[in-house]
């Protein structure tokens, strides 16, 4: 029996501490995920992706937040930002810093959410992500505990971003959290929002997360997802999305850590002037495994989609990507443009892509496409022959093929992390600003 077959056999035993409707959600998540199991490699979405190692697992739900603010600067990001802490799911208000919101705006853990305005909240978690979805969102349903839920008002501006970090500890024994993250952005609200995940040297934890984002007419939304889990953590992360009227999402997926990660981002286009877009970067190595799935719906006429996704795969590492696009009837005038390249930087690592279009409308532009290739010797030689040696060449040509999604990054001090990542340590003689150099010594070339 699984950790989690565990864990829901014991939901029973507090029903008794929850309000009915909620008791009953769990239960509804538990009967799913029951009848479902976990997927399979006969899954068709999963057959690239082994989840034996979450089937298998012995976990078990933290109680409690410690983290020294040492600690926890080591995993963080000095952001000027309005932030939420949870450490193994469990929320940190020691390490939270909620002062000075805005007018009409609401940043609060779940359980406080739920607690005072039920009503509201209630209704909206789930809605776009329920049971169906998939075996883990209905195991999130049965035994989230915590979360964020972000209320923007309408016509409110953030200035900051609203920073919420999930910190992994490196415990004695392993621990799973599902945690659910809730943004719902009025009416002509512009914010950015930060999804965070950090976990320390050794931690080998669980995450199961699900994020809801609503978007009211000519809401604006950009929301960053940065994974740097630790090399052991698994992680699984379902990211549902809806578009009113004009309004723009902005993803950017940024896989840097983790043993085995999924992550699932779905639009849905239901109002006309609605825009999304998605800017993914995964950067793997050793013996790392991260599939990103994306779906964009365009159920409305008039609606924009765009979608550029990079892997950059060394050793034994190996990539999944599938996106797809679906035009929905009587959805004209559409444009949706896709596009996944891949940069391998060993022999041994693997991609397996997969770029789809579903079009039931003939007025509309559409494109996808997916590359494959390595590093050009020509142009390492090129920046050799300028005094640059191998490794420094190398690293700099990875970061600028990274460059196309990271030049979209809005947030500096994610950009710089994201960088220092993908090209190494560079020598302290050299900047990020050098790539510019490098651009002209390789027109010259």
């Amino acid at each position: 029996m699984s950790a989690a077959h565990a864990f829901l056999q014991r939901l029973g035993e507090r029903a008794d501490d929850e309000p009915t409707w909620v008791a009953a959600r769990r239960q509804a998540g538990a009967a799913r995920f029951e009848a479902l199991g976990f997927p399979t490699k006969r899954d068709e979405a999963w057959k690239y992706t082994d989840v034996r190692r979450i089937a298998e697992g012995e976990f078990t739900l933290a109680d409690d937040a410690e983290l020294d603010e040492a600690r926890f600067a080591a995993l963080g990001m000095p952001l000027d930002a309005h932030r939420l802490v949870f450490v193994d799911g469990v929320f940190s208000a020691a390490l939270s810093d909620l002062t000075d919101l805005p007018d009409g705006v609401s940043i609060e853990p779940l359980t406080t959410a739920m607690r005072t305005n039920h009503e509201a909240i209630g209704g909206a978690i789930g809605r776009l992500a329920g049971v169906d979805f998939s075996p883990f969102t209905a195991l999130n349903v049965a035994l989230s505990e915590e979360g964020a839920v972000v209320r923007i008002g309408p016509g409110v501006v953030v200035d900051k971003p609203i920073y919420v970090v999930f910190a992994s500890r490196a415990n004695e024994s392993a621990r799973m959290s599902h945690p659910r993250v809730l943004v719902m952005a009025g009416a002509r609200s512009q914010s950015t929002v930060v999804e965070h995940y950090a976990g320390e040297a050794g931690a080998a934890n669980f995450t199961n997360v699900v994020s809801e984002v609503m978007l009211e007419r000519g809401a604006i939304v950009d929301h960053y997802k940065l994974q740097e889990a630790s090399s052991e953590d698994l992680h699984v992360a379902s990211i549902h999305v809806e578009q009113g009227r004009d309004s723009r999402f902005t993803s950017f997926n940024l896989n840097l850590g983790g043993a085995l990660v999924r992550t699932d981002l779905v639009t849905d286009l239901n109002a006309q002037g609605a825009e999304t877009n998605y800017n993914g970067l995964f950067f793997v190595q050793g013996r790392q495994h991260v599939d990103n799935h994306t779906l964009v719906n365009h159920n409305a006429p008039n609606t924009f989609s765009n979608e550029n996704y990079k892997g950059i795969l060394n050793d034994r590492a190996r990539g999944v990507f599938n996106g797809k696009v679906v035009v929905k009837r009587d959805s004209q005038q559409i444009e949706a443009y896709q596009n996944n390249a891949n940069l391998l930087l060993s022999d041994r690592a693997e991609i397996d892509t997969k770029p789809e279009l579903e079009i039931y409308a003939d007025d509309v532009k559409c494109s996808h496409g997916a590359t494959t290739g390595q590093l050009d010797e020509d142009a390492v030689f090129a920046l050799r022959t300028r005094g640059i040696d191998e490794q420094m060449a190398r690293g700099l040509l990875t970061l600028a093929f990274a460059g196309e999604v990271m030049d979209q990054v809005r947030l500096p001090g994610i950009a710089e992390r994201v960088e220092r990542a993908v090209a190494g340590k560079l020598p302290e003689r050299f900047n990020l600003s050098d790539l510019v150099e490098v651009s002209d010594a390789l027109e010259e070339a």
